[in-house]
């Protein structure tokens, strides 16, 4: 509440069983966005309300966000996670499959999916060279991507990348949004 009243209006959260609770006792003007790891089967507990899924990572995934998109009539933006680290626990597509994703015939048939960006988290490294490198390689597909599948689509426009360790980095990077939690809210608790 502190942030909201400070004029934060657009908060981020990992899980949906956070989420849901947040969004149910907090002001109703938030732009919610979906962060972490969504699993098909969860997507229905955020279908009425979120705003961003910005860690959209496989076409099932896409496929359920529709679906509740339809049965809440509305259309939910969302996000194409990148791998772009070298970590084997972060989550995403390789380049390949998101062209598979966008060229499918199923994406075409989409009503209550709007793509409006790609998403992804650099490896947790100080490392920083390694870091500004996987940003700028994401910056680039996205570049790639709005100059040529989606020239004639201007809600392609989001580039998530940087978190609290490396955000300023992600914004020489050409970064669009960041998510910065524990720079504002400290250490993440486990509350569940």
């Amino acid at each position: 509440m502190e942030a909201y009243q400070a004029g934060q209006r657009i908060f981020g959260e990992n899980k949906v069983q956070e989420l849901v609770p947040k969004y149910h006792e907090l002001p109703k003007d938030i732009e919610w966005h979906l962060v972490g790891h969504l699993q098909t089967n969860k997507a229905k507990y955020v279908g009425q309300f979120v705003h961003v899924i910005e860690s959209v990572d496989s076409l099932s995934l896409l496929i359920e966000i529709d679906k509740q998109g339809k049965r809440n009539n509305r259309v939910i933006n969302c996000m194409l996670q990148v791998y772009i680290s070298t970590e084997e626990t972060k989550f995403g597509l390789r380049e390949p499959e998101i062209y598979k994703i966008i060229e499918s015939p199923n994406i075409k048939a989409f009503e209550n999916v709007r793509i409006i960006g790609l998403m992804g988290m650099a490896t947790n490294t100080e490392d920083v060279d390694m870091i500004r490198n996987e940003f700028h390689n994401l910056a680039t597909f996205f570049h790639t991507l709005k100059s040529t599948i989606f020239k004639n689509n201007p809600e392609f426009k989001e580039l998530s990348m940087g978190m609290s360790s490396d955000y300023t980095i992600a914004i020489e990077e050409g970064s669009t949004l960041v998510r910065i939690g524990s720079k504002i809210f400290g250490e993440r608790k486990n509350a569940y």
